[in-house]
């Protein structure tokens, strides 16, 4: 087993060099081409003055660029720091600012929006970043001066002031007569261990400041070939991944787990039914992961004159999973492998899974046992570990921890105990073969169509207009997404409040899976002893309105 990932890129060049890496439109990328763009963008990095550890971050969608520039990343030493395509210029700046990222790679504009712009407007305090490096548009959406396919290489990227164009950062790592760029990436490749960090990916955490996940290169190949194993992913597979490369479920259980196993990545920056069942078609796809939501609407589509008999793998989580969904994954669209998993960012993105072979009873109602090498336990607030069948904490210890919060010992050891065990903050139950059901999110925590929404940073936010005192955000059903945000509202003392401008505002400034779809104004919030929002009563509220649909 390759001990980082830049091994497994060697390994994966060397034994399918012509089989194909990365597709990406029009541009397909062989696991020796890939290699050596990655290597291009190691020699262009440490040309740029990057060294092993600097950190540098990625903010732009799926595409085959993205994929080069993290493994260059990698090769170069330096520590990979994905931020949310979602996100609006402040949110972006403060993981920049956080984890200190000398060098950020951007795309120059995707779905209407202009990421450059965005961060000039909160460049104040991100003294660490030296330069920003500016990606082609995204595939699909081409601008007057970038016609190139996104990703290829030499793609001159756009001209814009603030940044350097793409063709114009490669070309400092082609300046290299004696050879010493290509050198120094060698050594800083030959240099990573399986214990170093590969990524900080940010977690906002129930508390709503942004914490930084250490993951290590050895834990990451370890659990990704894990991973493959259990779902049974091979070489000549072709992945179309929905899910964004700045989340685990891309990065690692995506992205690396095609380089383990030398199957064909296909990165797609938005899901839609239309181009994601043609993509199936057209490139004969056997694997598509993604979150029940994006199964539901599959299943609710007209897919006539798409046809899909290749595809076999579905891997699923993030939300419940009704039974009958599995049922209709395997008998409707004939999908002979469909699992489910759970996880956290801090475990390296996965802890159990379900088996290929499980009940589908089993698929949707746990999110399976233990993979190898890791521990699960359900434990009550003393630590001590419960029968089956009875609720209590996740915990969770195994070589698939991360190292710790970037530059935030007080928060990991919040999380992760003397022993070794990392505490989910997830309430579930275990029954007696080791499957984990999970009863309770984290805290407060929602999932929108796959994305983790935290009510406190949501509620930070909302604040932040003015003529708020309090808010109070919750979670509330939604039959596209799983769950939406529903926030009440209490006005400042002669303020008036309207609750669409609150939505509005919000989509102007959150990532569009935290704005509030609802808001409701109420002269106060219910309280306990201690002046913490009660929730459950502002759940309980709602329920005449479930009850009268």
């Amino acid at each position: 087993m390759p001990a980082t990932i830049p091994a497994a890129l060697a390994r994966a060049a060397a034994s399918w060099p012509a089989a194909e890496a990365v597709v990406d439109g029009e541009e397909r990328l062989t696991f020796a081409g890939l290699d050596a763009r990655s290597a291009a963008v190691a020699r262009a990095l440490v040309a740029s003055g990057v060294r092993a550890g600097d950190r540098v971050s990625v903010w732009a969608p799926n595409s085959a660029a993205w994929v080069q520039v993290a493994l260059g990343i990698y090769r170069a030493g330096a520590v990979l720091v994905p931020v949310n395509s979602r996100f609006k210029g402040q949110e972006a700046a403060r993981v920049l600012r956080t984890s200190g990222a000398r060098l950020a790679f951007l795309v120059d504009g995707f779905l209407g929006t202009d990421y450059l712009a965005m961060l000039a407007e909160h460049r104040e305090g991100l003294d660490a970043l030296d330069e920003i490096v500016l990606l082609a548009a995204p595939g699909g959406e081409p601008r007057a001066d970038d016609e190139a396919p996104h990703g290829s290489q030499p793609a001159a990227g756009p001209d814009r002031p603030g940044a350097t164009r793409w063709d114009e950062f490669l070309a400092r790592g082609e300046r290299d007569p004696d050879g010493t760029l290509a050198a120094a990436v060698a050594a800083s490749t030959a240099a990573l261990g399986g214990d170093d960090v590969s990524d900080i990916v940010f977690t906002s955490g129930t508390t709503g400041a942004p914490k930084g996940a250490m993951l290590t290169h050895g834990a990451s190949t370890r659990v990704y070939t894990a991973w493959s194993d259990v779902v049974g992913l091979r070489h000549g597979d072709r992945y179309l991944l929905v899910y964004p490369f700045f989340h685990t479920a891309g990065l690692k259980s995506g992205m690396l787990a095609c380089i383990l196993k030398g199957a064909t990545l296909l990165p797609h920056p938005v899901f839609d039914v239309p181009s994601v069942m043609q993509k199936v078609t057209e490139e004969r796809v056997t694997m598509l992961p993604g979150p029940p939501a994006i199964y539901q609407t599959i299943l609710g589509s007209d897919l006539t004159g798409y046809d899909l008999s290749s595809w076999r793998l579905a891997v699923t989580g993030a939300a419940a999973v009704p039974v009958e969904l599995v049922r209709r994954l395997r008998s409707e669209l004939g999908l002979r492998t469909v699992v489910t998993g759970y996880g956290l960012t801090e475990t390296t993105g996965t802890s159990t899974m379900c088996r290929h072979d499980d009940d589908p009873e089993v698929v949707a109602r746990t999110s399976g046992r233990a993979i190898p090498g890791v521990e699960v336990r359900v434990v009550d607030d003393g630590g001590t570990p419960l029968p089956p069948g009875t609720p209590g904490e996740i915990v969770i210890r195994g070589y698939n921890i991360m190292k710790g919060y970037f530059d935030n010992p007080e928060a990991t050891a919040e999380v992760i105990d003397a022993d070794g065990w990392l505490h989910s903050g997830d309430i579930g139950i275990q029954d007696a073969a080791g499957n984990v059901t999970i009863t309770d999110r984290k805290k407060d925590m929602f999932i929108v169509g796959g994305f983790n929404a935290y009510p406190a940073e949501i509620e930070a936010a909302l604040l932040e207009r003015g003529d708020l005192v309090q808010a109070a955000v919750i979670g509330i059903p939604d039959d596209r997404l799983g769950e939406v945000g529903m926030a009440f509202v209490v006005p400042r003392v002669g303020a008036a409040v309207d609750p669409a401008e609150v939505i509005a505002w919000s989509r102007a400034r959150m990532a569009n899976y935290k704005v509030p779809r609802r808001v409701e104004v109420v002269d106060a919030l219910p309280l306990n002893a201690t002046g913490k929002v009660v929730k459950y009563e502002l759940r309980a509220r709602l329920l005449p309105h479930r009850l009268a649909k």
